[in-house]
């Protein structure tokens, strides 16, 4: 496992040159996203889609 400082470097150093800074911040906070996602998936705190589509539809109310 790589420190987050390695993580965040990576992700860094991947982007092109010309990456603007609120460029690069989406993609350091999509990738905390993703990970975090795979850590609940993991623990197993995750609805089913029927669930999701549950609670989406009262919040369109």
């Amino acid at each position: 496992m790589h420190s987050a400082k390695e993580q965040v470097s990576k992700i860094i150093h991947e982007q092109p040159d010309d990456s603007s800074y609120d460029e690069i911040l989406r993609e350091l906070a999509f990738a905390r996203m993703v990970e975090r996602g795979l850590k609940d998936s993991d623990a197993k705190r995750i609805i089913s889609n029927t669930e999701m589509k549950h609670r989406i539809r009262t919040w369109q109310k």
